[in-house]
């Protein structure tokens, strides 16, 4: 008799990077299955370095979703989140490189000019449902191809979860043979007080976002939770006196929305009632000196 084979354990880690507003935080959550990157439709939404998890059979998959890489503004912010990009490209085992159907940008061949080692990038094509004349989608497609020798093309639409099952499979067969490094039931490495501030300032940009500077964070000041509940205090910090009626609204109502909506999210998050409290405080400066970026939590 032979011996059965025994299985292979694959796990390893997975930067999705882009330009901003490519898709990079709604394809993330979509191959996990749970809210873990925040959305919106403004560029730059992701400021962090974020790990989410996916366990299944016998695979692990870390994904690392990435700030837009910004090549338009400077500014202390924007050079963290582009520093943020290049070492996460150096720690990965395998690349999913984003980029919108039909949209090809100057920003996209300058992040494409940072890609090393081939074998391990996958080119993945979002947005793809988006794409009215599908006939167009193999000469941009073979345009890109050209420029780099991509291992492999995904076309995936992540609001309709098309292909996302293929895309899994190609990064699978790239990953390292390696043990588990979380616990199965594992969906992110961040804590839910990051997570909550992060849907806490998800709100802000859907609803002020045209109004509202980017110069505008989150920290959570108290998080109290007991199996019955949780009292969470947040502040929102913004850089001028300016920002501040902006974000009340009248009569306050714009951060009673915000603050309604993210409780309801951070409620689901926890699975648990959930009393939220949120105010405001001026930083002047905060956004453009690297001091402050790191007290407050940027990497």
């Amino acid at each position: 008799m032979t011996e059965a084979a025994t299985s292979v354990h694959r796990c390893g880690f997975i930067a999705v990077v882009g330009r901003p507003n490519v898709g990079k935080s709604t394809l993330t959550n979509a191959l996990i299955g749970s809210k873990i990157s925040i959305v919106s439709r403004k560029a730059q939404t992701t400021r962090h370095r974020i790990q989410g998890v996916l366990t299944r059979d016998d695979e692990q998959f870390v994904f690392v979703d990435t700030p837009g890489f910004q090549t338009r503004h400077g500014g202390a912010m924007n050079k963290m989140m582009n520093r943020v990009v290049t070492q996460t490209l150096a720690d990965v085992d395998v690349v999913l490189f984003v980029v919108e159907a039909g949209k090809w940008s100057p920003g996209d061949a300058k992040l494409l000019s940072l890609l090393h080692e081939p074998a391990r990038t996958i080119l993945v094509i979002s947005k793809i449902d988006e794409i009215k004349n599908r006939d167009e989608l193999y000469p941009f497609v073979a345009s890109i191809v050209e420029q780099y020798p991509f291992d492999a093309v995904v076309p995936v639409s992540a609001n309709k979860k098309h292909q996302l099952d293929q895309l899994l499979d190609e990064i699978a067969k790239r990953l390292p043979e390696n043990e588990a490094f979380f616990e199965a039931d594992t969906l992110t490495d961040r804590s839910m007080r990051f997570i909550a501030a992060e849907l806490i300032r998800e709100k802000i940009f859907r609803l002020v976002g045209d109004e509202l500077p980017y110069a505008c964070t989150v920290t959570i000041e108290l998080w109290d939770e007991t199996d019955k509940g949780a009292q969470v205090s947040a502040c929102v910090i913004v850089e001028r006196d300016s920002h501040r009626p902006i974000l009340l609204g009248a009569a306050g109502s714009h951060m009673k929305r915000i603050a309604s909506e993210a409780r309801q999210d951070i409620t689901k998050l926890l699975d648990k009632p959930v009393h939220l409290e949120v105010y405001i405080k001026v930083r002047k400066g905060w956004a453009d000196k690297e001091s402050s970026l790191r007290d407050l939590g940027y990497e």
